[in-house]
């Protein structure tokens, strides 16, 4: 009757909603304003919120998963993370 919702899974779905809804905004903004310059100005200011929502959704599932794994496979996910930003960061 009752569906349990693990609170770590919780969390990550409210960090991607609103991240969404960031990115709907924008995309209405663009077109609201209707000039380029803007339109890349605002696409810039989403570059930032992309990797902060990908560390901060990836920091929570580690946290919820933090009595399965171990310490090592948690270094491993996110040095895989980092790996992931510089390499579309520096590309």
């Amino acid at each position: 009757m009752f569906t349990f919702i693990e609170k770590a899974v919780l969390g990550m779905a409210v960090l991607r909603i609103l991240s969404g809804g960031i990115e709907m905004m924008a995309a209405f903004l663009m077109l609201k304003f209707n000039d380029i310059e803007k339109a890349l100005i605002l696409n810039s200011s989403l570059a930032l919120v992309g990797p902060i929502i990908l560390i901060a959704t990836t920091s929570i599932g580690l946290l919820g998963l933090t009595d399965k794994i171990s310490f090592q496979a948690i270094f491993w996910v996110f040095l895989g993370v980092g790996c992931i930003l510089y390499g579309v960061k520096s590309g």
